[in-house]
């Protein structure tokens, strides 16, 4: 086993203390900057989600349902490593530009599709540009906000899906049912422009460039690279395999293991998959909680529109509070007197969560009212903000600010990485059920569960990842650690395999 050196750490000059909050006079423009990123992100994700059960239906593609979500989870890899290390060399803007370039093609990509494979590339070209975006945005947090505000501006990137959750479906399933699902991904590139004449200015001003400008420079790190783009190739095998179930697929199956397994160790760190106390625990339990709510809601809207008749505004609509109780989850977990419980916040947010991808199941029973689904996720949402939020500040707090970004990718390849496995196996066992049958006979608009439904087809999708989350709750116990550095045996805490 060996261990990449650790780079030389000049000291960082220490600038005055600004006064104030995030949208105190010092942090305004920034804050206003990324946030309105944050919204555009948030926008596409619950706008798509009510649209892609449609489009997939209209593509033909319903058998490759969770391939067109997971194709975003795979190439979102390779670009949170790339930027990862992109930030911590040169600083956060230019990864940023990039990948908000690179998620606009995609949509337009997957707008203009004519069939699902162009579908699925528009939103893999989508996830890369959403890896580079998402890596940059922590390298901005870490270099330009101090410690004490870290955990406000976390809840202000969750109170900005807020909006999103409640206008993001009504407006797609309205532009759906009267235009056409393409005008929904056709349509949101053009709010692209907002984010980028706010916040790069605002980044350039305090975040930009590397951390010592007086060092030298440091060249990328080809390993990482490597391993990235082993990790990608091999979660996409990983993917094609579950989905092409046939005895013939265990080879890809195999291949992609191969590749992803020295990758994920090479790239995570050490003790991730053992629930190390400290950083590596926060690490894998962001990738727990991440993977299985994603995984189990990915599958809400199709299994309200087949197998209850909703339209999809209303099958999109009905996530809507979420948005409203997972901001309230990050901002509880932002209040400095909820310091000390913060770890039990966690343990029981992943209880709620594990409870709400539980009872969803519930609704294919025909005498249970459909209302009862908003209830029960809009609980897993309190979950997760109590759970996502504090992982990214413990991140940034047991990271040291040259490596920010690279533990930043590892947070977010495990979050990635459990979207692709877990949908993977979620929809391998849909489609083992009849779950690429289901649907295939529903207008866009409902009208009533058909008798060839498959309810079975969902029940294994849920279950199983709320035992994941289960699992996610014990994790949650093991997340004390030391600061950079300070591990016991003077072994860094974000050093790798």
């Amino acid at each position: 086993m060996s261990v990449l050196p650790q780079r030389a750490t000049a000291p960082v000059p220490v600038p005055p203390r600004p006064q104030g909050g995030v949208l105190g006079p010092a942090y305004r423009t920034l804050s206003i900057g990324v946030i309105s990123v944050v919204f555009l992100i948030a926008f596409e994700a619950t706008a798509v989600g009510t649209a892609m059960p449609v489009a997939a239906r209209e593509l033909k593609g319903i058998g490759l349902y969770a391939f067109a979500f997971s194709a975003y989870f795979t190439t979102s890899l390779f670009g949170m490593v790339l930027s990862g290390q992109w930030a911590d060399r040169q600083g956060p803007l230019r990864p940023l530009t990039v990948g908000i370039g690179a998620f606009a093609a995609g949509l337009v990509c997957s707008g203009t599709a004519g069939a699902m494979w162009m579908f699925v590339l528009g939103r893999a070209v989508q996830g890369f540009g959403g890896g580079l975006v998402i890596v940059a945005l922590y390298v901005v947090v870490s270099r330009a906000y101090e410690e004490r505000l870290r955990p406000a501006i976390m809840a202000a990137f969750a109170a900005s899906w807020v909006v999103p959750s409640i206008v993001g479906p009504l407006a797609s399933g309205t532009v759906t049912e009267h235009l056409g699902w393409r005008w929904v991904f056709l349509g949101i590139p053009a709010l692209v422009f907002v984010p980028l004449a706010v916040a790069l200015p605002a980044i350039r001003r305090s975040a930009s460039g590397p951390v010592d400008p007086e060092a030298p420079p440091v060249a990328f790190d080809r390993r990482r690279i490597r391993l990235a783009l082993g990790i990608s190739a091999g979660a996409g095998l990983l993917q094609y395999a579950a989905q092409d179930l046939r005895w013939l697929s265990l080879l890809p199956g195999l291949a992609g293991v191969a590749l992803l397994v020295p990758a994920v160790l090479g790239l995570l760190p050490r003790g991730t998959y053992r629930a190390r106390r400290g950083l590596p625990s926060v690490v894998l339990l962001r990738g727990v909680a991440a993977g299985s709510f994603i995984a189990a809601e990915s599958f809400v809207p199709l299994m309200l529109v087949t197998q209850r008749g909703l339209s999809p505004t209303l099958a999109g609509f009905s996530l809507a509070l979420g948005g409203v109780t997972w901001a309230a989850g990050s901002w509880v977990q932002s209040k400095g007197r909820v310091e000390p419980y913060r770890r039990r916040l966690m343990v029981l947010g992943m209880i709620m969560v594990a409870a709400a991808i539980a009872g969803a199941p519930a609704v294919l029973v025909a005498w249970v009212p459909v209302w009862t689904l908003a209830l029960v996720w809009a609980l897993g949402c309190l979950g997760m903000g109590l759970v996502i939020g504090s992982t990214s500040v413990l991140l940034l707090k047991l990271s040291a600010p040259e490596e920010a970004g690279e533990n930043s990718a590892a947070l977010q390849i495990s979050d990635a990485l459990a979207n692709v496995v877990l949908l993977a196996a979620g929809g391998a066992a849909f489609a083992a059920l009849g779950g690429g049958a289901v649907g295939a006979v529903h207008s866009v608009g409902g009208g009533g569960a058909s008798a060839a439904t498959h309810p079975a087809a969902f029940v294994v999708v849920f279950l199983p990842m709320a035992c994941v989350a289960l699992v996610g709750a014990w994790v949650a116990t093991r997340l004390d650690g030391n600061p950079p550095g300070r591990e016991p045996g003077g072994q860094g805490l974000t050093r790798r395999d």
